[in-house]
């Protein structure tokens, strides 16, 4: 049996390490200041899922957690090795970028990091290939956002979100 100081003590250890765990849970990626060297946020944060030349010509950086977590942070990286002001990516509003221009697959794969699922959709005469990404819709709801990049596979055609079958209950499998 262990003495009542030294269960005390283990308890306030135990409590400490907790506080700990959920104040680090706290640091978020996007809190990083604009101009904090790369090396610095890949120290606390880990390695990028991704590093390429975005469509503007500017070196870029992305942090997922696809293919089964829901976010994804990029960040644009200035000549002298600093990010720049880094952003959650998998969202209703930055996935509207893909109304601008013309969209190829290496410059989806920069933008969002890599997707999900790659999958194919559509009648044999009208096939396409579809990447999918897994994220928060509204930032409520567990859902998919669908990017058709044609039969190829080269280029973006459309988009657009539905649910994700991952989250979707079904009843014929018995309950545990």
């Amino acid at each position: 049996m262990f003495s009542r100081s030294y269960t005390r003590t283990l308890a306030r250890g135990a409590l400490a390490a907790g506080a700990g765990l959920w104040l680090a849970g706290c640091a978020s990626i996007t809190a990083t200041p604009p101009g904090t060297p790369l090396t610095q946020v890949t120290a606390q944060f880990g390695a990028p899922t991704l590093q390429c030349v975005d469509r503007q010509g500017h070196d870029r950086v992305v942090w997922s957690r696809q293919p089964l977590g829901q976010y994804a942070w990029g960040a644009t990286v200035d000549a002298q090795g600093r990010v720049q002001k880094v952003e959650p990516i998998l969202t209703d509003e930055h996935f509207q970028i893909l109304k601008q221009g013309t969209w190829t697959a290496d410059q989806v794969r920069c933008e969002f990091g890599p997707p999900a699922i790659i999958d194919t959709a559509g009648l044999p005469n009208v096939r396409q290939i579809v990447w999918s990404y897994r994220y928060k819709q509204d930032h409520v709801w567990n859902s998919l956002m669908y990017v058709f990049m044609g039969r190829a596979g080269d280029q973006v055609t459309k988009f657009h979100p539905g649910p994700d079958p991952m989250y979707i209950y079904d009843d014929s499998f018995p309950r545990r």
